[in-house]
């Protein structure tokens, strides 16, 4: 092991051990996984050219429930919400969340958090969304401390209308959170201006562990923010690339023991890119792996 993963490893660790105690409540997995989610994206390469196989084929694979993303303009990954629902519902995987962007890089697309966000909530409600999760914020949103504010409140707008419709409303980090503006984090104003009890984050454990960043004193710090997590692994090498759950670096035997404190109600294995053969081989090498947890 090379110095660089045994001093990260070994900061986990002591973060799990210093967490452990009467703050901590008991695991609620109890030490078994029982339902397995997955994020469509990892898959964007089949999903539209073959929805109906490729859910089929995941579902076999022991997943349950997954996270889909492109959704605007009354469609979801390019087909009718109707449409889509039909083949989701046929599948047997239970939709529970979908990535959505602002909006603020296209004005003029309808069902965004800047246009006709209740069109989004509506059609989300109609797939049996339970969440809606914003999925990035792009470059030209967060180049300041003050439009890390704007886009907090605008969460929070966000989400007092998706709360009216029983959806939840989530962020979904990546690293660049994490990088200090004038002195602050950016992913602390998140936390600190957004109302706690309708934002919620979304985490993603590679990102966050790419930041160099301890998930468990996250979580330790902001209990039952975290309902929802990203779950991939992170190569032992210096490059840090992604890959399948349990092929890398990240101890999640560990991290789903506090999987209550944080408030977890689902988890979504997914990968980016990197895939050791193919997307959907690499959802059903995670799955096995987790499945041993």
């Amino acid at each position: 092991m090379k110095r660089r993963d045994f001093l990260q490893k070994s900061a986990l660790t002591t973060a799990g051990l210093l967490a452990t105690g009467s703050l901590f409540s008991q695991p609620f997995f109890e030490g078994k996984i029982k339902d397995f989610g997955f994020q469509v994206y990892t898959v964007r390469d089949v999903i539209k050219k073959d929805m109906a196989g490729t859910l089929k084929t995941l579902r076999k694979a022991g997943y349950d429930y997954a996270e889909f993303f492109d959704f605007a303009d009354g469609k979801l990954l390019g087909m009718p919400v109707k449409e889509v629902k039909t083949i989701i519902d046929a599948s047997k995987i239970k939709l529970k969340s979908i990535h959505v962007g602002t909006g603020a890089q296209s004005p003029n697309v309808s069902g965004t958090m800047v246009n006709d966000w209740q069109r989004a909530v509506d059609d989300a409600a109609e797939l049996g969304a339970e969440y809606l999760v914003c999925a990035y914020l792009g470059g030209a949103e967060r180049q300041t401390l003050d439009q890390y504010k704007q886009v907090s409140e605008l969460f929070n707008k966000s989400a007092e209308i998706c709360k009216k419709s029983g959806i939840k409303f989530a962020y979904h980090n990546h690293d660049f959170e994490f990088k200090e503006i004038d002195g602050q984090v950016p992913y602390d104003i998140i936390l600190n201006e957004t109302d706690e009890d309708l934002v919620k984050m979304e985490l993603d454990m590679y990102w966050v562990r790419y930041a160099d960043q301890n998930p468990l004193k996250m979580i330790q710090k902001n209990r039952g923010r975290f309902p929802l997590w990203h779950v991939k692994d992170m190569s032992m090498d210096d490059d840090r690339a992604m890959k399948e759950v349990g092929s890398g670096r990240i101890d999640w035997k560990q991290l789903f023991a506090y999987d209550k404190d944080a408030g977890l109600e689902y988890f979504f294995v997914e990968q980016d890119g990197n895939w050791a053969t193919g997307s959907v081989e690499s959802l059903v090498t995670s799955i096995k792996h987790l499945k041993k947890i």
